[in-house]
């Protein structure tokens, strides 16, 4: 956990500046309109105390023993002050209702900023960062942002507000009797950084610690299976133990301390207000000062009204540390380097024209080029999209310290099929990741259609990729919408081919509302096939010149596998194909294979070759050897 305090630090305050700017900035008029009305019912509340004075000294008291009292002039006061009193209440409900538009404008506003930018942010981020982990800053830190702006930020400026028109008014009242209260401000401030200090603290390792649980959570609730197979609920509850007691010392120590600053501010002023009156009473008696029964009144009850604001700052602590606490988290965030792309070359609709030269087209054609604006002359090539991937002298690894793959050369012409064998761990995915640019290599090119990948806008680069995982992701909506995540403007026409072609047509129809059925929950109302032959369905729609097919047939039974295996083998007519296999027998038929270990390649050949060479793929085959 890191010990960072987050209440007096330079970090701590440029985040508060951030988080105010969203609401001075964004709310602008509103805020300006807020501030005016708690200035308004500062004074109003102020009115009470200074009202005593004039009360007591100017009317009540002279007519004290008078025979014949008229009662006009007071009348026309406490007029006045029922005026000041209703103009109070009015603004009150006024700022209110605005600081809930406010408070909440600015959370859809933070929301919408952080998953904006969620979007473009690395794989690397993701892999780094537990899923519950990132929601809890959607969720408990957005929440701790709500109840500082609805409810902490307008109260430390009503208490600000009155504090300085009680003081200014103090003042007026008597400079003598005002020493001692900035004496007790002096104590006040003192306390209250010395307390807010330890507090701030631990209400930023309690903020990572709620993240902490929330993704342990998280991670169980998707794993309970896994969980009751392997009898694992003592040991996952033991874990979770120790997660959630290290929120409750985070969480207790942060309220004991926020919790001590209310009772000794109100002790505090309990003893400023004992003192007043005994030195006020003294200096009365030997007559400094000028201090009349009126202005006792008056002053007495604006060392209440002086003390109660730094009360309510107090209480209102522990929401402003815990919203900074949570800003600074969300603000870690948005500050993450989005994906860098670097790459200028556009893939764009083309068509050939008479003398047969590559030309751009709106219009789509079927046909794709990389469209490459080089910067030396400024001349543009289109260089059309047909599949050729190859890898030179490629090196990779996740951290520089440690190379995942090491010297892969390999190509793949277009229409190839090629596929990768090797233990887990040996580098078959991390080769795929690399294609789609997930990663940037250490050392080597990959080239596409000639292009060096890095000069490839990944967006057009991945839009020319299909790719079909083991663990099928399937989103909340129809199954139309679904197999149209691969190409969102395709005709329902278009959907319907693409399922055909992907043998998902017809249990799709099979269904009550068949493509309009709705999915849920990852599709679990589907079995693994039938999510897995939606998820080809989604790269046929797409129609790219280049897949990849994780391991996309492990996880279903072999009667379901041959079904899939027909969508799969539709699906890789007349395209550049990479496959990563454990079941030996679905790449039989390849152009190529890959043996991998440790991160290089140890074999490569057709299915007959290896086999011949009676190596490690023969042995695989024959089950002398068992892939990990």
């Amino acid at each position: 956990m890191n010990d960072k305090r987050p209440t007096v630090t330079r970090e701590t305050l440029k985040t508060a500046k951030r988080l105010l700017g969203y609401v001075t900035g964004v709310f602008r008029v509103q805020f300006v309109i807020v501030v005016i009305c708690i200035l308004m019912c500062s004074v109003a509340s102020i009115s009470v105390s200074l009202s005593m004075r004039f009360l007591l000294d100017d009317y009540i008291i002279p007519l004290i023993g008078n025979t014949d009292p008229n009662f006009s002039e007071m009348y026309r006061a406490l007029t006045i002050l029922g005026i000041i009193f209703a103009l109070g209440v009015v603004a009150s409900f006024v700022y209110n209702r605005l600081m809930v538009n406010i408070g909440q404008g600015v959370l859809k506003k933070v929301r919408d900023e952080m998953f904006e930018h969620m979007q473009y942010l690395p794989i690397r981020y993701f892999d780094q960062h537990t899923h519950g982990e990132i929601m809890s800053r959607y969720t408990n830190d957005t929440d701790t942002l709500r109840q500082m702006i609805n409810q902490a930020l307008p109260q430390v400026l009503m208490s600000c507000f009155t504090i300085t028109v009680t003081f200014v008014s103090m003042v007026v009242l008597s400079p003598l009797l005002t020493v001692l209260a900035v004496l007790m401000i002096i104590l006040m401030v003192f306390v209250t950084k010395k307390v807010g200090n330890n507090s701030g603290k631990y209400f930023l390792k309690q903020q990572m610690s709620l993240a902490a649980v929330t993704g342990f959570v998280e991670e169980r609730m998707n794993g309970q299976r896994v969980i009751k197979i392997f009898n694992h609920e003592k040991v996952s509850e033991e874990e979770f133990d120790k997660f959630n007691e290290e929120l409750f010392e985070s969480s207790a120590n942060a309220n004991k301390f926020a919790n001590m600053m209310g009772p000794i501010i109100g002790n505090l002023g309990n003893l400023q207000f004992v003192l007043t009156a005994v030195f006020g009473g003294f200096l009365s008696i030997i007559g400094v000062g000028g201090i009349t029964l009126g202005v006792m009144a008056s002053y007495l009850q604006f060392t209440r009204s002086f003390t109660q604001p730094f009360m309510q700052i107090a209480q209102q602590f522990n929401a402003v540390i815990m919203a900074l606490a949570g800003a600074e988290r969300i603000f870690a965030m948005m500050d993450e380097k989005p994906e860098v792309d670097e790459g200028y070359v556009k893939l764009v609709n083309a068509k050939k024209d008479a003398d047969g030269n590559i030309i751009e087209c709106k219009e789509r054609t079927g046909m794709w080029a990389w469209k490459h604006p080089h910067q030396a002359d400024g001349t543009v090539t289109y260089t059309e999209l047909k599949g050729d991937v190859r890898f030179f002298d490629m090196t990779f690894g996740y951290t520089d310290k440690k190379m995942v793959l090491h010297n892969i050369t390999l190509y793949a012409k277009p229409g190839q099929k090629l596929a990768f064998v090797g233990s887990t761990g040996a580098g078959k995915t991390t080769i795929t990741n690399l294609i789609n640019r997930f990663y940037d290599v250490q050392d080597g090119k990959i080239r596409y259609d000639g292009i060096n990948i890095n000069k490839i806008k990944k967006a057009d680069l991945r839009r020319s990729l299909g790719i079909v995982l083991q663990d099928t992701h399937l989103f909340t909506g129809t199954i139309m919408e679904n197999i149209r995540y691969g190409k969102l403007d395709a005709t329902d026409e278009e959907v319907y081919a693409a399922a055909k072609l992907a043998y998902a047509d017809q249990f799709i129809r099979r269904l009550p509302k068949g493509y309009d059925t709705m999915l849920t929950s990852d599709g679990e109302e589907l079995s693994q096939g039938q999510r897995q032959l939606l998820a080809i369905a989604r790269a046929a729609v797409a129609n790219p010149p280049v897949l990849i097919l994780d391991e996309a047939t492990s996880s279903i039974d072999t009667r379901t596998e041959s079904i899939v295996q027909k969508g799969m083998d539709n699906l890789m007519k007349g395209r550049t194909v990479f496959v990563i296999a454990h079941r030996l027998s679905t790449i039989r038929n390849s152009d190529a294979i890959i043996v991998l270990e440790h991160g290089r390649i140890i074999e490569r050949g057709d299915h007959e070759d290896l086999i011949k060479q009676h190596g490690t793929y023969y042995q695989l085959y024959t089950g002398k050897l068992e892939l990990d």
